[in-house]
C-alpha cells in the first residue's frame, strides 16, 4: 500500500512538472465588438483552465491547448487561436440577444409541430429554440451513452433517431440551441433509485401530477444530470438550462438531511456550480430556471433558490415570468394578467437591483399559453409583444416563450 501510495505520488508530482513545462502564459482583453468597451466577468478557458476576466476585461491564463474559448451574458460565443494570441491581445465578443420558443421532444420529433414553430421562428426573426434534453417525466429522447440512463428506462423511447443530421440542420438555419434538462423532478430516476427519492409519511413522495421527485441532496443525482449536460454540449447545443432545479413547493416532504434555508440553499446553488464547472470547458452558457416569485422574495421561497446566490452559480438566471403564474399578483398589481408589461419588467428590475449585477445576467421566460388562474383568455400576439418591450426595456439578454403544446401564434408577435 505504501509502494502504491509513493507510487502515485510520485506520478502526480512528474505530471505537475509536464504541465508546469508545456503550459504557457496568455495575456489578454475581452472587449465588446462594437463600443470596444471592456467586458468584466468573462469566462476564458484553455484545455482545463478557467479564469474570469477582471473588471477592465483584461485576464491571465496559464495552459496548454490551441483554443482559447470565451463565452458571457449577452454576447456570441468565441473562439481563437492560442498561438494569435500575443500579449494583452483584445478578444472581441459581438453581442447577441436570444429570442427563443420552447419546443418539447415529441414536438422536435413531429414533422408537422417541428415545422410550424419553425415557421413562427421564421416569421418573428427569432433566433433560438430551447429543445427538451430531459423533459419532465425524466425521459431522454436523444441516445446518449449513459448507463444509468439505460438502466432506469430513460431511453426506453429515443424520439430523435438521428441527432447529428436533425442538429445540424437547425444549426444550417442559424439557430441558438438550448438544451433544458429537468433536474429534481425525475419520476424514472427516483422510481429506479427509490433511496434517492423524496419522502412524505415514510412514503416515496407523489406531485400533484402524480409524479416523483429526487432528493436534491443527493449528489449521485447531481453526477446524472451533468452527465446529461455534458452529452448535450457534445451534441452541440450552445447553452445547458436547468430547469425544476428547486426542492418540491409541497410542505412536509422529508429529505436525507435536515431542510433550512440554508441547506436548502446550498443544495441548490451547489449542484448549479459543481455543473457550471463541469461544463466550463465546452464553452456552453449555463442556465438555471427560477419561480418567478423569487427575486420579490426575501428568503429562499422554501425551495432553495435565493437569487443573489444563483447570480454567481450560473451565466444566465430565467424566471419564469408568466403573469398567470402570479397568482398573488406584484405589488400595486393583483391582477399580473391585466399587466403584463408591469409584470414582466418590474420583477426583472426587482431581480437586477437586488443582485447588482448587469441586467444581462437574466433571461426570462415569457407567456404564449392561456391564461388559468384569472380568467383572462389567450396570450396571443398583442400580449406577446408587450412580454417583448418590458423585458427589452429591462435591458435583459433576451427572452424565450413558453407554450406545452408548441402552439404558437401564426402572426407577427416580435416588434
Amino acid at each position: 500500500m505504501r509502494k502504491f501510495r509513493l507510487s502515485f505520488l510520485i506520478f502526480t508530482f512528474i505530471s505537475s512538472v509536464l504541465f508546469a513545462l508545456n503550459a504557457q502564459a496568455y495575456d489578454g482583453r475581452i472587449i465588446d465588438a462594437q463600443t470596444k468597451a471592456p467586458i468584466a466577468g468573462a469566462i476564458v478557458v484553455l484545455g482545463d483552465e478557467v479564469v474570469t476576466a477582471r473588471s477592465n476585461g483584461t485576464f491571465h491564463l496559464n495552459g496548454t491547448g490551441d483554443t482559447i474559448k470565451v463565452h458571457t451574458p449577452g454576447y456570441q460565443r468565441q473562439e481563437v487561436a492560442s498561438a494569435s494570441l500575443v500579449d494583452h491581445s483584445d478578444i472581441p465578443m459581438t453581442p447577441f440577444k436570444v429570442k427563443a420558443l420552447y419546443l418539447t421532444g415529441y414536438g422536435l420529433a413531429d414533422h408537422g409541430i417541428r415545422n410550424k414553430v419553425l415557421q413562427a421562428v421564421d416569421d418573428n426573426n427569432f433566433n433560438a429554440l430551447v429543445i427538451d434534453m430531459k423533459g419532465d417525466r425524466g425521459f431522454i429522447p436523444f441516445k446518449v451513452n449513459i448507463p444509468l440512463a439505460d438502466q432506469i428506462g430513460a431511453q426506453k423511447t429515443i424520439l430523435i433517431k438521428d441527432a447529428p443530421a436533425l442538429m445540424a440542420a437547425l444549426k444550417q438555419k442559424h439557430l441558438y440551441l438550448i438544451a433544458r434538462i429537468v433536474v429534481f423532478k425525475d419520476d424514472l430516476l427516483a422510481q429506479a433509485k427509490p433511496e434517492w427519492a423524496v419522502k412524505k409519511d415514510g412514503a416515496i413522495f407523489h406531485d400533484r401530477e402524480n409524479l416523483r421527485w429526487i432528493d436534491p441532496f443527493q449528489q449521485q443525482a447531481w453526477d446524472y444530470n451533468i452527465a446529461i449536460a455534458k452529452a448535450a454540449a457534445e451534441m452541440g447545443f450552445d447553452e445547458v438550462q436547468f430547469d425544476y432545479v428547486r426542492f418540491p413547493d409541497t410542505r412536509g416532504v422529508e429529505f436525507s438531511q435536515a431542510t433550512n434555508q440554508a441547506s436548502r440553499t446550498q443544495a441548490i446553488t451547489g449542484f448549479l456550480t459543481a455543473a457550471h464547472k463541469a461544463l466550463a470547458p465546452y464553452n456552453v452558457m449555463v442556465s438555471a430556471d427560477i419561480f418567478g416569485y423569487v427575486p420579490w422574495n426575501s428568503n429562499d421561497t422554501d425551495i432553495g433558490q435565493d437569487i443573489n446566490q444563483l447570480v454567481n452559480a450560473v451565466d444566465i438566471v430565467s424566471p419564469m415570468l408568466y403573469p398567470s403564474g402570479f397568482q398573488l399578483g406584484i405589488p400595486k398589481h393583483p391582477n399580473p394578467v391585466q399587466a403584463p408589461y408591469e409584470t414582466v419588467n418590474l420583477t426583472l428590475q426587482r431581480a437586477i437591483a437586488r443582485t447588482k449585477v448587469s441586467a444581462l445576467h437574466f433571461r426570462p421566460w415569457l407567456q404564449a399559453f392561456h391564461d388559468y388562474a384569472f380568467k383572462g383568455g389567450d396570450f396571443s400576439e398583442d400580449r406577446m409583444r408587450i412580454q417583448i418591450k418590458a423585458a427589452n426595456d429591462a435591458g435583459a439578454s433576451g427572452y424565450m416563450f413558453w407554450n406545452p403544446r408548441n402552439v404558437y401564434p401564426t402572426g407577427k408577435f416580435d416588434s
